[in-house]
Order: C-alpha cells, then structure tokens, then sequence
C-alpha cells in the first residue's frame, strides 16, 4: 500500500468531547470491530489502560487502525485533559492530519485555544467535528461564529445542521448541496433539502467558496463570473486548502450514534493530505535511508518495550538494525492488542519493539545518522505540580529508581528531581491528576507503592545587623591539642549578593596558611543558621586572632570560627526569607478577574495583564508569587478556568517572610526535621 493510500490522523480536542467514542465508532461503522465498546463498561479499543478506565477518561495516547475501501487510517486518540497535553503535541507531530472533536456547548469552546494554537504553530491541517449534536440547542451558526473567535485559520463549515437537539434530523452537505437525513445503525438517507433552510445552506455554501477562493485565482475568477465550479472542483481545492492548513472545514453529528461518521471517513479519504504530501512541506529527501520519528513510548507487562513511529522514509523491516540496535519486532497496534508485521513502508505508523535506547521524540536511523534532517519536536513544558514521593516499603527503593526511568521515558512531561539540601525526592508533572495516574502506573505496572507529601520550600535566613563575635577552640588530649583563636565582624549584605569574606589580619595574628580555613569554616557553619535554614547576604571579615605554633591547624581555626559565628548571628536579628517566583499566568479573558483574585489570596504582587499574544480571547498575568504558596495554584487556578489555566515560573529572587507567618513556618521545619 502506497503512502497515497494511507491516512494518519489524530483525534484531539478537550476532555469529555468524545474523542474515543468517536474512534470507536469510525472502527465499528468500517467493520474493524463487531461490536462497540462503552467507557462505562471499560471495554473500547481505546483508554484500555488501568488507570484510563478507573478514571473513565484518556490518560496516554491510543493507536488503532483500520483499512476501508482501499485506504488504511492509522488513527491517535489523544487525551484531552490539559495535563496531558505532552501526550498529544508528541503524537500530533507524527500525523498529517487532526480531527478536532468538540462539544457544542459555547461556554466550553475556549478549551479548544490550546489544540488549535498548537496546531496553527506547527501547521497541522485539522477539522472540526463537532459531536455530540444531540444534546445542544445552540444554534449552529452561533457554534462557528465561536470556533472562528478561537482560529487563526478561516472555519469554513463543511456541513450544515437540519434541526438540533432532540429534533436534528440530518445535515446539508456543502459540497453537493445535497440534504441526508441520520438513521439509526444505518447510513444516513438522501433527502430533499427543505425549503426552510435554503437560504441558510446558500449563504453558508457561498461563504465557503469565497473562503476557498481567497487561495485559488482560478475558482475566484469563475465566481466572479457567476460560473458554478463543479463539485470535483470543489473537493480538490478543500483537498488543497486543508493540506496547506489554510482553512478548517467542520463536520458534525453524534458519534455514540455514529451519526456522521461515515460522512467523516469519505472527507478523510478525498480531503485529508496523505503522508507524501506533509513530507513535501518538511523538504525531506524521500530518497535517502530508512528513517522513524518516535511518537510515544509504552512499557507492556509481556511485550516489554514499544516505540510507536512515524516512518518518513525507507522501508522497515523486522530484525533490522536502526539507530544500532536491532528491530525486535514490528507490529500494527490495535488498542492493547499487536498485530506482526513483517515490513512497513514511508508513511505508516507502527510499533517496534525493544528498541531500549529510543525514546519519545527522538530519530531512528539506518546507517549514518541523518545531518541535513529537520522534523518537527516537542519540548516538555514547564512542571507546575510536585509531590515528595518515597516508597511506602522501604524494601522498594531500589525498585522505584528502574520503575521511574520507565515511567518518564513513557511520559517525558514527567520529571524527576532530587532534593540533597531538603532531602526529598520530587516527581513534578503538568498538574495533581498527571502525577495521581503516574502513581497508579508505579502500583498497577511494578506493584510499588507511594507515599506523598507537598514538597518543602527552600527557605534562607539572613540578618538585619552586624556585630563583632569571639571564638576560641582549645583543645588539650597529651602530645599535640589543638587551638586556635579568631575573632571576626558580621555584616548584612544586600540582597542576592550571597557571601563575602574579607581578610583584615595585620602582624600575622593568624598565620596566612589557617586564613582559607577561616573562611572554609564560616561557610560550612552557614549551612544552618539560627532559625535552622541555609544563612545568605552576610559578610564575615577576619581582623584578629591567635594561634600555637605547634597546636594550631586548620581544623581548629574551622572549628574556632563556627564558635565564633554561633555566638554572633543570634545577635544580628536574624530573619527568614522565602524564594519568590516570577510567574506567568495564561488564562482565558473571562476567567482574568477572578485569576487576579487568586493571585492576591497566594500573596502575590501583580505585575501587570495584557492579551496574550497569539490566543485569541485569552490574557497574560505577570507576577511575584512566593513559592511556599504555589504548590496548589494549579490546582486552583483549573478549576476556575474550566481546566484551561496554565503557568511558566522562574526564581526571581528572596524576600522576607511576614512576621505573622514566620513562626508558623519555623513550626512546620521544627516538626518536619523530626
């Protein structure tokens, strides 16, 4: 089979839009299954993960494929959630087109911004099918006026509703302005088009032409001519328009009827860009050797490990060698289930197996590997959420390591940090659903289970005021002891300028070789200060001393200098300091105020908001937020923006704790140290 032949598409769109019940269908209605499976009944091709079906929702990326009247549609079902919006950048990549699935409910569309902005980056042709249209009484015009809000590519309506909610009866095609009415289990029927909707379905298909006639000279000219173009004509330039991403055309109906899905399978095959065409837009030279882009990695309890790809060229064999490791077996994925193959050719999505060194993103070659060669990647976002993990049976440790390498190289959004100075071990994802499904997998795949905790914040002490301190280390056990003497001043440096230390000895009170152990010594005691915390922004200057010409070392002058500085900092009103991040919130326009709100309840100091550049109807808030406040934010800020909300951070620099929360905190460190 030809890459002509072949159709990679993924479906995407938010959480709850369908997207598996429609891949159900499009595999029942093509006769790929027999009998449909149902979510609540955890048993469709898709979501057939543990936690996927405990939480009747996607959580990691699906392939199943199916081959219909001469074309083979190799099918991605992406989770919708925005936590898991790696899984589907990474999948998207790897396929020449994208069904778009949403609801038609208006107030949920603004979900869509981040697919479609994704999309129109990456220029990935897409269409809208709009499910569900059983359950709405929105009109249909208003359902595109509000998809053309949230697209930087014209929505050109493909079909157009006959009725809606409990009375739709069918659609209009556009194309052959011909009208069909659904049936139940059964294709639709042709129909005449009833008078009522003439004039819609006139304005709606005028639209459309003058829409494809903006990218098209020939067909404008023919409309300006008052000249029909034929239907032909038509689909060739939809077929055209889409695979340059320049339009979006929508489809519509009831996928858990498979009301329209039909009709959506025959536009894939006429309309969609085939996998020759998307290589063409990359300038890649299909003449050269074999060569597979990684979309998603998965570990299987009796297959081990499985790297889905997208071959852009070459052939691929079983047993061959790519990337200097051996092709352990190639497979058509179905759900869970693996078909074998013996090859697969330029275009196709597979499976290959204990490809141990693949990981998701990443290139597989045959021979030298490929210098003139850009495809299209996917860089991790930012972590927003963190949990301190350990393992609930102490015996697992060692276990946990082998079983997290595995987890992050399923889920590259998932990274793991180790905490020395807090002594804490933090997997940190895109929110707390993201990391609650990460940690059924550690149970449900490697039986080991977790306990977690918020993570501890970094906290520093400094001082308000200097002071002169004295120490003396004498020490005297038979043969030679040990002493030394110092005497040094303390002072508040200003903020972010760390440690300072000055050597201020005149006479050689203190023998120059003990001075870098002063210094040694003073930066090890600053470790923990007073309160308990690392101590910053403090200078120390060494002006005095004494030392034994045969007890002295550099021990005791460490030693002495901590005494010194024990005795002095408590003296130079010590304070605590919290970090403070600069952050980036992005959320919907509707949702700014109460995400002010927010910020202002998180202790935060707003910057400024203005429109976020390249989202339409969304905005940006800039902030200073103090990281003992963040670790909830996602979470709170989800759940006001109907799960859309997102943020970037960084560290921007150390600010006082108030004096009514400071007692608290050293409370919290106090029962946390023991």
């Amino acid at each position: 089979m030809g890459a002509e032949s072949i159709r990679n598409v993924a479906l995407v769109g938010p959480n709850g839009s369908g997207k598996t019940t429609l891949l159900e269908s499009m595999l029942f209605v093509t006769g790929a299954i027999g009998r449909k499976g149902r979510i609540g009944e955890g048993n469709m091709v898709g979501d057939s993960s543990a936690e996927a079906r405990a939480r009747q929702m996607s959580t990691e990326v699906s392939a199943a494929s199916l081959q219909h009247e001469g074309v083979r549609y190799n099918l991605l079902d992406c989770p919708g959630s925005v936590e898991f919006i790696h899984e589907m950048r990474c999948a998207v990549i790897g396929c020449d087109a994208a069904i778009v699935v949403v609801e038609p409910a208006l107030e949920r569309m603004i979900a869509l911004a981040p697919v479609l902005q994704f999309l129109d980056q990456h220029e990935i042709p897409h269409l809208v099918f709009i499910n569900k249209m059983d359950r709405s009484e929105v009109r249909y015009r208003d359902l595109l006026d509000a998809l053309r809000k949230l697209s930087s590519r014209p929505i050109i309506p493909h079909q157009y509703a006959i009725g809606r909610g409990q009375d739709l009866v069918g659609y209009i095609d556009l194309v052959s302005e011909q009208a069909f009415a659904y049936r139940d289990g059964a294709p639709s029927d042709q129909i005449p088009l009833p008078e009522e909707y003439r004039e819609r379905e006139t304005a709606a298909r005028t639209e459309m032409l003058e829409t494809l006639a903006d990218f098209d000279d020939d067909l404008m000219e023919k409309l300006l001519e008052e000249e029909e173009p034929t239907e032909e004509e038509i689909v060739r330039e939809l077929r055209k328009t889409l695979g340059a991403d320049q339009v979006v055309p929508v489809f519509m109906g009831v996928a858990e009827q498979d009301k329209g899905v039909r009709r959506l399978i025959q536009a894939l095959a006429r309309e969609a860009p085939d996998p020759a065409l998307h290589a063409e837009a990359l300038d890649l030279d299909m003449r050269g050797p074999a060569l597979a882009q990684v979309l998603k990695t998965y570990y299987q309890p009796h297959a081990g490990k499985l790297s889905l790809v997208r071959i852009w060229r070459g052939r691929i064999r079983d047993g061959m060698t790519l990337s200097e490791m051996r092709v352990g077996g190639l497979y058509r994925l179905f759900g869970s289930q693996t078909q074998p193959l013996e090859a697969a050719e330029a275009g196709d999505i597979v499976a290959l197996a204990r490809m141990e060194d693949a990981h998701t993103g990443g290139l597989l070659f045959e021979g030298e590997a490929p210098e003139d060669v850009a495809l299209p990647s996917v860089e991790p976002a930012k972590p927003m959420f963190a949990f301190a993990i350990s393992a609930t049976n102490r015996s697992d440790e060692v276990k946990l390591s082998a079983a997290l390498a595995k987890l992050i190289d399923e889920d590259p959004a998932l990274k793991l940090e180790h905490d020395a100075e807090l002594q804490q071990t933090l997997l940190w994802g895109q929110g707390e659903l993201h990391l609650r499904v990460a940690l059924d997998r550690l149970k449900n795949k490697y039986n080991i289970g977790i306990e977690v905790k918020p993570p501890r914040t970094p906290y520093r002490e400094t001082i308000r005021r200097g002071t002169e301190a004295h120490g003396r280390h004498k020490k005297q056990t038979g043969g030679h002891g040990q002493f030394a003497d110092v005497k040094i001043r303390i002072r508040p440096l200003a903020r972010g300028e760390g440690f300072d230390f000055e050597n201020k000895i005149v006479g050689g009170a203190v023998p120059r070789q003990f001075i870098p152990a002063v210094e040694a010594g003073a930066r090890e005691y600053l470790r923990k200060g007073p309160l308990g915390f690392p101590v910053v922004d403090v200078g120390v200057t060494l002006f005095d001393g004494q030392f034994h010409t045969v007890d002295s070392n550099e021990l005791s002058f460490k030693l002495a200098v901590g005494l010194a500085l024990k005795e002095g900092l408590p003296k130079c009103g010590p304070v605590l300091l919290e970090p403070i991040l600069a952050v980036t919130i992005s959320v919907p326009s509707d949702y700014t105020s109460r995400t002010l709100q927010l910020v202002n309840q998180k202790r935060g100091q707003i910057l400024g908001y203005d429109s976020k550049p390249g989202w339409p109807g969304w905005d940006e808030i800039k902030a200073n937020i103090p990281q003992g406040e963040m670790h909830d934010l996602i979470i709170s800020l989800r759940s006001l923006s109907q799960g859309t909300g997102f943020f970037d951070w960084e560290f921007d620099h150390l600010q006082e704790v108030p004096d009514r929360l400071q007692q608290s905190v050293l409370d919290q460190a106090r029962e946390a140290a023991e």
